[in-house]
């Protein structure tokens, strides 16, 4: 059903491969829009934007370690640091 598609990256100019499992994977995902950017611009942009984030550090709720994220914790909810996190997210 998908075929490769030759796209052009609104940032650097270069052609880029939307694969098939690609096209796939979007689809699956819901999303409408084709991608505009290449795979480097994109990590490029991520990049970007991580690094001028704020990060706040906490006491991980359930380990105690320390956890450094994106939002300014608050004392009324638990803040959990990566590694227990993603425990969390595979038991449900």
């Amino acid at each position: 059903m998908f075929e490769d598609k030759t796209l052009v990256c609104k940032d650097c100019g270069k052609e880029f491969v939307f694969t098939a499992g690609e096209q796939e994977f979007y689809a699956e995902k819901g999303f409408e829009n084709e991608p505009t950017r290449c795979k480097e611009c994109r990590d490029a942009k991520k990049a970007r934007i991580r690094q001028s984030r704020e990060y706040f550090t906490a006491t991980c709720a359930a380990c105690g370690g320390e956890a450094k994220v994106p939002f300014k914790p608050s004392e009324d909810r638990p803040v959990y640091c990566s590694d227990c996190f993603a425990k969390m997210k595979e038991a449900e």
